[in-house]
């Protein structure tokens, strides 16, 4: 069932399912992306800094956030218009191991003519309920159909 501009309200929830963050991340986005600093992949590296372990990259972080990924996502199939805007601030660090859990809320809907612009406040948690990154999209979605 799609879900429509029209159909949405301020504060709805959706969920994404949480990730243990592992070596296998941290290197797979490295080796994707050729961020490399020794930060996200060295052990004995990150002993020396502030935060005594490996740090997740903060875009890895975000990307976690993905709307596909959601249980907003097949609902969208069929009114999503595109993704038009993002956002991210990182509170506190996402150490390897740690167990993330992203939330995404409705925050703002602005009715255009033809599509209208859903805000989504973007969360995510690590395993002590903290926040780890609050941010936002923005996408454009159709307005029901008219018949």
């Amino acid at each position: 069932m799609a879900k429509y501009f029209e159909d949405f309200h301020l504060g709805e929830k959706f969920h994404i399912p949480a990730k243990t963050m592992t070596d296998a991340h941290f290197l797979f986005f490295a080796g994707m992306t050729g961020d490399n600093h020794p930060l996200h992949y060295d052990d004995e590296y990150a002993k020396t800094t502030r935060f005594g372990k490996r740090v997740a990259h903060g875009l890895l972080v975000t990307a976690m956030t993905a709307v596909g990924a959601s249980t907003l996502s097949p609902l969208l199939e069929g009114s999503i218009v595109a993704f038009v805007e993002q956002s991210s601030r990182f509170l506190k660090p996402v150490l390897i191991g740690d167990t993330i859990t992203p939330e995404l809320e409705v925050s703002e809907l602005t009715a255009k003519t033809e599509t209208g612009l859903l805000r989504i406040t973007t969360r995510v948690k690590n395993q002590r309920g903290e926040i780890v990154l609050e941010g936002m999209h923005a996408y454009l979605i159709k307005k029901r159909p008219r018949t």
